[in-house]
């Protein structure tokens, strides 16, 4: 599903380059979960831009269900974007002038997916069936991310890239989230690579890779 072959990526500051990647190499199946962990500033989020189409890598190629994703035209990759890649991140990114309801729709509506009955159980799992009517800024920090989380499902996307997603929550609310994360994900056949520090949240993830020095490994 996900295959990516000698990426490499770099970042000018001044007369100086910094490394980011270095002939990184990682394969990923569908309907599979990953956590990516590594040390701040290590190019976790970078990869994952990467695999979005974000960035552009230098060098390295990068195959998502068959398409060329290091050489795609920009609104390709924004046609991937909104209908078979969803994004999650620390940040939420909720549309403060839509309601909840609205803001969970809003993906799927784009790309012309949405499904009432998979609308109805995910509002429900997500503890999200009175707050419909409200808007985002009349949320907790854990339910504006219960929102994002539905947002990125209800179009049921191949893969998931999620950056710390429950990097803004409390311990306890960061289990609670995570768990039905997890669990969501795999009842909509997606596959999931997860961005986090925690090796508690990586715990909930199939598989667990480093990023050390531009490279991933599976040992740590």
């Amino acid at each position: 599903m996900l295959t990516i072959r000698g990426l490499n990526k770099s970042y000018r500051y001044a007369d100086a380059r910094q490394d980011v990647l270095r002939e990184l190499d990682f394969d990923m199946a569908a309907a599979s979960s990953v956590a990516l962990l590594g040390e701040s500033g290590s190019g976790k989020s970078t990869l994952l831009h990467l695999i979005a189409g974000l960035d552009r890598p230098d060098g390295g190629e990068i195959h998502f269900n068959g398409q060329a994703l290091h050489s795609a035209a920009e609104g390709e990759l924004a046609l991937l974007r909104r209908s078979r890649i969803s994004l999650v991140f620390q940040q939420f990114h909720l549309i403060s002038t839509l309601t909840v309801l609205d803001n969970i729709r809003f993906q799927a509506a784009l790309c012309r997916r949405l499904d009432a009955d998979y609308e109805s159980e995910l509002i429900e799992r997500l503890g999200l069936a009175g707050q419909c009517r409200k808007y985002p800024q009349q949320l907790s920090r854990g339910q504006q991310q219960r929102v994002a989380i539905a947002r990125a499902l209800l179009h049921r996307p191949m893969l998931v890239l999620a950056d710390e997603p429950t990097g803004n929550l409390d311990e306890q609310s960061s289990v609670e989230v995570m768990s039905l994360f997890s669990e969501l994900v795999r009842r909509a056949g997606s596959s999931l690579l997860m961005v986090t520090h925690s090796r508690g949240m990586a715990e909930f993830m199939d598989r667990r890779v480093w990023l050390h020095n531009g490279r991933l490994t599976e040992n740590e």
